[in-house]
């Protein structure tokens, strides 16, 4: 059994004036340093510690209502680098979840659809990255990648050159993808081959389902904010970053 009485919880001590004003500087990052970067980003975004963002080369879009959360020891890479100025490029489509360590890297062309989730670690490349038997060739072997809607990519898979993930499909966590994969269906294993067929009648909720009334939602998180950190002081939170104690 786990002994839950000498589980450590890190809290967050912030006062929630504090929160929100955390908030605002990752939008204003976003707005000055990620957006002039990026071909198009969409309304509603919600990057986490966007610092943590590494973005490289042309053209690159993100959807609307996607969020992007980094952390400081796992950098999310969006990197094109193609072998001429007509191939390469990344669009991530509207209500996308992109998790910590996530890199996508194209030099033919990577098309991620709406509502797709790739989870922490997920490596989606277009290309070998060199030749097979010439190893000065910087880019070798290339063709698209296209992950349908719905897609959710596990834990630290990777997806191949010239993949298509169809509609709906789970990708299970350290899988390796080389080949297409049906939609409605769950593909685990490397090479991920198929291990369950889902059954599409039973319906699917999408992450656009949460934001159906964003106006309604963000009121929904900022009173939760407010009634979550309400004990919280500046001092206490300053005595907790200075004097750490147990239970922090």
């Amino acid at each position: 059994m786990h002994n839950t009485k000498n589980r450590i919880v890190i809290k967050d001590r912030r006062p929630y004036y504090l929160k929100r004003l955390y908030f605002k500087i990752q939008d204003w990052y976003v707005e000055h340093f990620i957006r002039p970067q990026l071909a198009a980003l969409g309304e509603g975004y919600h990057f986490i510690r966007p610092w943590n963002v590494n973005i490289f080369g042309t053209p690159i879009e993100i959807g609307c209502y996607t969020h992007v959360i980094c952390a400081s020891d796992s950098n999310i890479r969006l990197v094109i680098w193609a072998k001429d100025e007509n191939s390469g490029s990344i669009k991530i489509g509207d209500y996308c979840l992109i998790s910590p360590g996530v890199r996508i890297t194209s030099a033919a062309g990577i098309k991620i659809g709406n509502n797709c989730m790739l989870a922490n670690g997920v490596f989606v490349t277009d290309a070998d990255w060199h030749g097979i038997y010439d190893r000065l060739e910087s880019i070798g072997s290339c063709a698209p990648v296209t992950l349908k809607e719905n897609v959710w990519i596990g834990d630290s898979a990777t997806i191949c050159k010239g993949v298509t993930i169809g509609e709906n499909s789970i990708i299970g966590a350290g899988s390796v993808v080389t080949t297409d994969i049906p939609a409605n269906c769950i593909a685990a294993g490397n090479p991920a081959k198929v291990v369950k067929e889902l059954i599409p009648d039973k319906g699917f909720t999408k992450r656009e389902k949460m934001f159906e009334n964003p106006e309604q939602l963000d009121r929904y998180m900022n009173e939760f904010d407010k009634g979550f950190l309400k004990q919280n002081s500046t001092l206490g939170w300053l005595r907790t970053l200075l004097f750490p104690r147990k239970g922090d």
